[in-house]
């Protein structure tokens, strides 16, 4: 399916770790009226659940079935908030400050390699974002969960920049750390992410690259938000633009 055959198009927006995506995806939904779905917040609900149930990240059978259960159960779910566009519960308690510790982070992206957890999710992403009008932020929006999302950004910034964009949030919610150890756990990340066998984190041929670096939030979502509306334009019929 096509934009031609959506009322609004799918908007996907990939990238690595620190690279801002979950502020400017908020941003750019709001800009453009579109739902937002983190999915990289699934995943971390995930690594978290399994971290309260005591099990280890690295168990796959036991996180994939984990993963399965939370789905299965509807454990996982969003709801807007005026002032922060989502929030996430899970088991019906919030946990959208607790899913954005480093630990959990990391969990998140050792649960996201897993076949069984990515399959438990997938269909979630997917029923979100089928009928358009939607920007979906992950790692793999453009390559596997929506390979025919009408428009993709690959959002990404230098790893030092990304550094200290993390260390700040880091350190402004109240998390002991400093600039080398964030900067560290962003290279494993970036490392992880990047060398899984499944769906690992990489540009969809078709996406359009930015690069954050010298960019403030709202002019990035400026950039993309022309980039879909244009998009839009050139997929709509001459007779219903008049």
């Amino acid at each position: 399916m096509s934009i031609a055959s959506r009322p609004q198009p799918i908007v996907a927006i990939d990238g690595p770790a620190g690279a801002g995506k979950s502020t400017v995806a908020r941003r750019l939904a709001e800009t453009l009226g579109f739902v937002l779905v983190d999915t990289g917040a699934l995943y971390r609900a995930v690594a978290l659940a399994a971290l309260r149930a005591g099990i280890a990240r690295q168990d796959a059978e036991a996180v994939g079935a984990l993963a399965h259960s939370l789905v299965a159960r509807r454990a996982i779910a969003f709801e807007r908030d005026a002032a922060r566009g989502l929030r996430l519960r899970l088991d019906g308690d919030d946990v959208t400050d607790a899913i954005r510790t480093p630990d959990v982070g990391m969990g998140a992206s050792t649960v996201s390699a897993y076949k069984s957890v990515r399959e438990a999710l997938l269909d979630l992403q997917r029923q979100a974002g089928r009928a358009g009008g939607v920007v979906l932020e992950g790692r793999d929006i453009g390559t596997v969960v929506f390979p025919d999302a009408d428009v993709k950004f690959f959002l990404t910034a230098r790893i030092e920049v990304r550094a200290r964009r993390r260390f700040d949030e880091l350190t402004a919610a109240g998390t002991r750390t400093t600039f080398e150890e964030t900067l560290a756990d962003l290279q494993r990340r970036d490392a992880q992410d990047t060398s899984r066998a499944i769906a690992p984190l990489k540009q969809a041929d078709d996406a359009i690259l930015v690069d954050s670096s010298e960019m403030a939030p709202d002019d990035a979502v400026a950039l993309m938000a022309a980039r879909v509306r244009a998009k839009t334009a050139e997929s709509t019929p001459a007779s219903s633009q008049a």
